[in-house]
């Protein structure tokens, strides 16, 4: 109010200041009126300028706090450029550039427009061969099992170049064990698939072809192409006016000015289309729109349900071995084309973990009471990390849910232990996140919510981002995961003993809508690149993807209780690690 007022004043004496020269000139009497008013004007300025020097810090303060900035552009290359993905710096250029080579994909060999459905790889034609273990007899605990892969077309013919998507599982019902295969190709129509033995008795192999190579090429142009396929929007109100604009990362280009709500602190983006009469910040809710699918008929039938979209491949011959128990003095049968092995697998439906860290069980509520006594939880990201949320308090007894009245997907969320000192937390990541109506102002970037924490020794942080990244570029994606990593990076050098654990991405079912939006290719992609970003940081990852992967339960979004169970336990574990361990 007082700026304002000095404003007022301000101008009513640089108005009588001008009346005054035009007088002057008249008259010849500029001096006096000079000496009169010019005084006065500049006793006002001094005034102002004092009142802005004293209440700088508190502008600085104002501009700090805020998270988002709304801006108005008309200028139509602008929206040009918010589809680019620039990198904050050189060095996070260099390194999106080291990571985009690190998960290239073989190209799928030109073929005349449009693809032809029978001369892509056919699930039912295809087959796999379990190959004898080198050097001969019997398998045992420990060897590897090698599986032969060839893939045909619909017309019965072998394929002659790589790039479909497979993955692979050695499992045995009745023991309910495990493990997931890694498959390598030899980008000439024919894949290994490497699988562990670690445990006795029968183990069956299973393969399927989740992608032929054509149906990679589609995704990829897609999310070069068409990153706005799923479009979000936004509602403006102000009174009793409300209006709603399209929002997203990318807009395409149009004559319409455009809101950047672009984040002050991690320069992530965000844009929406300026509303016709109402400002930039009347914007109140996010929600996702739907989606703009527009495919040509072959297109469409490179995903197909049940016939090559996430389809078994069968056995030319047995598809189960017999393994021993590990035998002393014999040497282990290694393969040599796969550079490392799984990060752990289920018996008796408990993930065993390979890492060198001995899973733990939390077998009662108590058993997790006493490891989360004391602490201090912050879990953050999209719903399949909310599960662990809703284990936990439907778990524990004494760990109550306070009701903050939010949105029942995204939070936030609180419960208590006042008992027990425990405190557990939820909240979704910010945008791109694909949900019905959401209040704008509980919209934050997990980045800037780890550099509000103090940390410690009682403070766990728990986070995934993965499940809504699927349709953009993974430039964009690496550079969500850059600003994340640094964010860690400062919360562990003020205090190195919090603890930080990252769910990765996992496999889902798969129809046309899914696969074109959120593919498990998309989802493994993002997965292998999480995984490098993190590498080497004081962090621990629950590897969502291989426990989903290995289990015998049909994939899922949002895993079924006994996969959510186990990921419990590794994250307890990592919490309270065993004496010793």
């Amino acid at each position: 109010m007082d700026d304002i007022l000095s404003k007022r004043i301000t101008t009513k004496y640089q108005i009588k200041l001008s009346q005054c020269f035009a007088a002057a000139r008249e008259d010849m009497k500029v001096n006096i009126c000079v000496s009169k008013y010019g005084a006065i004007f500049l006793l006002l300025t001094v005034f102002v300028l004092i009142f802005i020097l004293r209440n700088m810090d508190d502008l600085k303060n104002k501009v700090s706090s805020t998270i988002f900035t709304q801006r108005v552009s008309t200028n139509t290359s602008m929206h040009q450029a918010v589809c680019t993905y620039q990198p904050l710096s050189t060095e996070d250029a260099v390194e999106a550039s080291l990571l985009l080579d690190s998960i290239a994909w073989p190209e799928t060999p030109p073929s005349p427009a449009p693809v032809s459905l029978e001369q892509t790889s056919d699930p039912a034609h295809s087959t796999f061969t379990v190959l004898p273990r080198k050097g001969g007899g019997q398998w045992h605990v420990g060897d590897q099992l090698e599986v032969m892969i060839k893939i045909y077309d619909f017309k019965g013919s072998p394929r002659k170049s790589g790039g479909d998507f497979l993955i692979a599982r050695l499992h045995n019902r009745k023991l309910s064990a495990g493990v997931a295969g890694q498959v390598v190709d030899h980008l000439n129509g024919s894949y290994s698939a490497v699988f562990s033995l670690l445990w006795e008795g029968d183990a069956q192999v299973e393969v399927t072809l989740v992608h032929p190579s054509e149906a990679i090429t589609v995704l990829r142009r897609l999310n070069q192409e068409k990153p706005d396929r799923i479009y979000f929007q936004s509602v403006f109100r102000s009174g009793s006016q409300s209006e709603t604009t399209t929002c997203n990362v990318c807009l395409p280009p149009t004559q319409q000015p455009l809101c950047n709500y672009t984040d002050l602190h991690t320069g992530e983006p965000w844009f929406c289309y300026k509303p016709k009469k109402l400002s930039c910040n009347a914007r109140i809710t996010h929600a996702m729109g739907g989606h703009k699918l527009n495919f040509t008929t072959e297109e469409n039938r490179l995903f197909q349900n049940n016939i090559n979209l996430k389809v078994s491949i069968q056995a030319s011959g047995p598809a189960s071995v017999t393994v021993l128990p590990e035998k002393t003095g014999q040497s282990e049968v290694k393969n040599s084309i796969v550079k490392s092995g799984p990060s752990g697998y289920y018996y008796q439906g408990v993930w065993q973990s390979l890492g060198g860290t001995t899973v733990r069980q939390f077998k009662t509520p108590s058993d997790i009471t006493q490891c989360l006594k004391g602490k201090v939880v912050h879990v953050y990201g999209d719903s399949t990390i909310r599960q662990w949320f809703e284990y936990l308090t439907a778990e524990l007894p004494d760990l109550k849910e306070f009701n903050l009245h939010s949105q029942k997907q995204g939070g936030p969320f609180l419960a208590l232990d006042y008992t027990n000192n425990i405190m557990l937390t939820f909240r979704c990541h910010s945008t791109p996140l694909r949900i019905t109506d959401f209040p704008t102002r509980e919209l934050r970037y997990i980045a800037n919510e780890l550099d509000n924490l103090v940390g410690g020794a009682n403070t766990v942080v728990a986070f995934t981002i993965w499940a809504h990244f699927g349709n953009y570029p993974m430039e964009f994606y690496i550079r969500r995961l850059q600003n994340i990593r640094r964010a860690v990076v400062r919360l562990l050098d003020v205090a190195p003993d919090t603890r930080v654990i990252i769910r990765t991405g996992n496999p889902k079912e798969l129809n046309f809508m899914g696969a074109l939006t959120n593919s498990d290719w998309y989802s493994l992609q993002n997965d292998k690149v999480l995984r490098a970003m993190f590498k080497g940081l004081n962090v621990h990852l629950v590897d969502a993807w291989e426990m989903v992967l290995a289990h015998h339960l049909p994939h899922n979004l949002h895993p079924q209780p006994p996969i959510i169970k186990n990921m419990i336990d590794v994250l307890l574990t990592y919490i309270c690690p065993q004496k010793g361990s």
